[in-house]
């Protein structure tokens, strides 16, 4: 990472996003996944409508709201010890193929360790681990990850969407941005109010 990159990830930053890094892994009753597209902005408050165009959101940002940004990467930023995020489809011979990649930063090594159920697509799953070998495989990239309780193996292929982050601000959460939030806090009155907001730049649509 460049200067800039290292100061706006500073301890600080990442200290918020580690400590909403659980509700990454796994959500609790009281909060809400949000994949979608911003449609307007007053001051802190975000309308966002989901994906599917069927829900609008009335989203509050958190005073301390941590914005990461998502940009392209590819297999090539993936190394030997990465620590990475794998949304993958189970497969008859026990692996998963990967649908999307997301490469994290070292502030964020440990982020929702683990392997569990996605809800990104019917029986996806999402695994957080360690790069523990890549190897050319016959069906695509085959990725060993381990994980404190085990290990999975990864086939990545040509269709799979592989992203990093980068630091962001709110100034990019404007109309038509692109947007996931992992784990928004549902209020009494309906509203959400987000911890932590992921933006995609340049187009991207953040796969999670």
């Amino acid at each position: 990472m460049d200067q800039m990159t290292r100061r706006s990830f500073g301890a600080a930053g990442f200290a918020l996003l580690l400590a909403t890094s659980a509700a990454f892994a796994q959500q609790q009753p009281s909060t809400v996944r949000v994949r979608g597209t911003v449609e307007g902005v007053d001051g802190p408050m975000l309308a966002v409508k989901s994906r599917d165009g069927q829900t609008m959101y009335k989203v509050k940002l958190a005073d301390n709201v941590a914005v990461r940004g998502i940009v392209k990467a590819s297999l090539s930023d993936i190394k030997q010890n990465s620590f990475i995020g794998v949304t993958g489809m189970p497969q008859a011979d026990g692996s998963q193929k990967a649908v999307e990649i997301h490469i994290f930063p070292e502030a964020m090594r440990g982020t929702g360790e683990g392997h569990r159920g996605w809800d990104l697509m019917p029986n996806s799953t999402m695994t957080n681990a360690t790069v523990a070998q890549m190897v050319k495989g016959v069906d695509g990239d085959e990725i060993t990850l381990k994980y404190k309780d085990g290990e999975k193996k990864i086939v990545a292929v040509p269709t799979t969407s592989i992203v990093t982050y980068v630091p962001a601000d709110k100034s990019e959460l404007k109309p038509g941005a692109k947007i996931f939030i992992s784990a928004a806090n549902k209020k009494e009155d309906g509203t959400l109010e987000a911890p932590t907001i992921s933006v995609g730049r340049d187009g991207i649509t953040p796969p999670m």
